[in-house]
């Protein structure tokens, strides 16, 4: 499965990524080379993952916590990780309910909240974020991609 994301709209980044089994060095350059096509959507900050299994690229056009909003994020212990491009309007009362919850943030962006939320919901998530987006999330551990691109969601 191949996946780019980046026309909703001019002014948001842009995500891209793959499924396949390759050594992580392949992936990280097949990424790069995916992101690189589309950088005019991210000029503030670029970044991958490659795990042999999938890899994720990002371009970001910083809108929402400039320092700490760079992707893909993790969450806390590493096992799913994210990229987002929208912008989510209720993250948040969401971020606060997660703390309550027990979950630690390293950002204030609103992706982090959307992969806290997948880490405590599931698929419900989709169920309580308000927004205009794109994601995809991949679980580490389970080999498996969750993904949403507005109206629509794609699992592997």
């Amino acid at each position: 499965m191949i996946f780019t994301i980046w026309r909703m709209r001019k002014s948001m980044c842009g995500i891209a990524g793959f499924i396949q089994d390759l050594n992580s060095d392949s992936q990280r350059k097949i990424v790069t080379d995916m992101t690189d096509v589309i950088a005019h959507r991210g000029p503030d900050s670029a970044g991958v993952f490659a795990d042999g299994h999938a890899a994720l690229g990002f371009r970001r056009l910083g809108i929402i916590d400039l320092d700490g909003g760079n992707q893909p994020i993790f969450n806390e212990d590493d096992s799913l990780a994210i990229t987002f491009n929208g912008e989510m309007y209720n993250y948040r009362p969401l971020r606060d309910q997660l703390i309550e919850l027990g979950h630690t943030f390293t950002t204030h962006s609103d992706t982090e909240v959307v992969l806290h939320g997948y880490e405590q919901w599931g698929a419900e998530v989709l169920h309580r974020i308000r927004g205009m987006f794109a994601f995809v999330i991949w679980d580490i551990k389970a080999h498996a991609l969750f993904g949403v691109w507005g109206e629509r969601s794609f699992r592997n």
